[in-house]
């Protein structure tokens, strides 16, 4: 029995191939020498964590920065503003006597009584001996807007731009001398002086180099402010007689004064000017 014993205590020999396939510990391979001089090569830095903990002060920074802004803007005492309106107006205490108030305008000078009147009555007569012509001059001296922007390349466009600057109406009239020279004049009245002013000025922006335009700066009307004169280029076509063309356009109060001369024969500059001049005192 203790023979049989003792044989089961002791170690079972393993097999030689068994052996063999247990890993041996090797020591880690010695680094290779560096010659002098030459750059040790390092691991690339890992850069997520930094640009995060970057990116993160930044915010902290901004959000920091405006608190103590409003801060800062809320100790302050606030500016106060102006009034909305004044206690004193600047206006007489009681009305002056009857013997101390200035007299009113004459019908002659005011300005405003000879517009809202009959507008056509304003308007140069036609000269001794010319034929009056409907053709440039409407119905009784009439021309509604959608008929007086026919004369324009754009219709559109200009029946837009002078409803939204307040057109009121339009009396024209119209004459002719011998065969060929015509002769037409409209007052165009907005319901403010800005918006005869736009119109005028911009007929004058175009006429030195649109294509229908004048050619030229013109001369200045004077005594008008803004007024101003244009001889334009002949027009020749073969079969045609040549056409000659002079225009002038200024504004005076609500009104703008559109002038034109036409005719086969060249036109002097002092034939626009003097009907100018004549419908400007007309105003």
């Amino acid at each position: 029995m203790e023979t049989q014993d003792t044989q089961a205590l002791e170690p079972v020999p393993q097999p030689a191939q068994e052996l063999a396939a247990l890993p041996v510990p090797t020591a880690a391979p010695a680094p290779e020498p560096v010659a002098e001089g030459e750059p040790v090569s390092r691991p690339a830095r890992r850069r997520g964590r930094t640009a995060l903990i970057v990116a993160a002060a930044a915010v902290i920074g901004l959000v920091g920065g405006t608190a103590v802004g409003y801060g800062v803007q809320a100790d302050r005492e606030p500016t106060p503003l102006p009034a909305l309106s004044r206690a004193d107006v600047a206006y007489p205490a009681k009305p002056l006597p009857e013997n101390k108030r200035p007299a009113p305008l004459s019908a002659g000078e005011d300005r405003k009584v000879k517009t809202d009147g009959d507008l056509r009555r304003l308007l140069l007569a036609k000269p001794s001996g010319a034929r009056k012509t409907d053709m440039w001059s409407g119905d009784a001296g009439w021309v509604d807007t959608a008929s007086y922007v026919l004369v324009f390349e754009s219709e559109a466009y200009m029946f837009e731009t002078l409803v939204e600057s307040d057109i009121r109406r339009v009396a024209a009239v119209a004459w002719q001398q011998g065969e060929f020279k015509k002769t037409n004049i409209r007052l165009v009245q907005f319901r403010s002086g800005e918006g005869a002013r736009d119109h005028a000025e911009g007929q004058h922006d175009y006429m030195p180099e649109a294509e229908d335009g004048a050619g030229n700066e013109g001369d200045a009307l004077k005594g008008s402010g803004n007024g101003r004169y244009y001889l334009y280029k002949v027009h020749e076509k073969a079969g045609y007689l040549p056409l000659y063309r002079a225009r002038a356009i200024f504004q005076r109060g609500d009104i703008m004064v559109d002038i034109n001369i036409f005719d086969t024969k060249r036109i002097s500059k002092s034939d626009i000017r003097t009907l100018a001049e004549r419908q400007l005192e007309r105003l």
